[in-house]
């Protein structure tokens, strides 16, 4: 039997590593459109299909998403970088993040929310949830609609990863990573191990 590898507690932490990188869309009282970066995020629900991002009460999106009941989800691609990380950095109520990148603000179809239309990927959600988490509210919206890029979808009509260039946040580290190789098939790699 192979030793396994020796651990060492570093203390409670709200990290599992990497985070998907996630920004939140919406607009405030006033009808402006904000957004801002999430890296507490994700899928949390198959029936309704819902997600889950936590926001701080301070924080401007928090405002807006509680008085609108919506949100919108965008997944930037690598490209978008530099932009991604200003959503996270700068405030909504000091800046108009949408002038500073130069990235477009549409409403959403669906949800009394704005996205962003340069971000492949796009979640249209309607709040059903909020629970309150110490320091974070969570708000869980059904996703009513899923918006992708035309030209990051395969034959299949289905999104394809590498074409979608999603990034990564490292809390650790405080780096983006790109995504990387595909290193074995979901529902199907571990069937190795399943008696024959």
């Amino acid at each position: 039997m192979t030793a396994l590898p020796q651990k060492r507690a570093i203390g409670a932490q709200t990290s599992v590593g990497v985070h998907p990188v996630l920004i939140v869309g919406c607009y405030d009282k006033a009808g402006r459109p904000n957004a801002m970066a999430v890296a507490w995020g994700g899928i949390c629900s198959s029936k309704p299909p819902a997600v889950a991002v936590s926001v701080r009460p301070e924080r401007y999106t928090h405002e807006g998403i509680t008085a609108r009941k919506a949100f919108t989800v965008s997944v930037p691609s690598e490209k978008h970088v530099a932009e991604a990380d200003l959503f996270g950095i700068a405030s909504g109520r000091d800046l108009d993040k949408f002038t500073a990148t130069g990235l477009t603000p549409v409403r959403a179809e669906h949800v009394d929310a704005c996205y962003i239309g340069e971000f492949p990927l796009v979640l249209e959600c309607r709040l059903i949830e909020t629970v309150e988490l110490g320091a974070h509210t969570q708000f869980i919206g059904e996703i009513v609609d899923v918006l992708v890029d035309e030209d990051c979808l395969g034959e299949d009509g289905r999104p394809m990863l590498d074409r979608l260039r999603p990034f990564l946040y490292d809390a650790f580290g405080f780096g983006y990573h790109g995504v990387g190789n595909e290193v074995g098939i979901g529902f199907s790699s571990g069937r190795t191990f399943l008696p024959r």
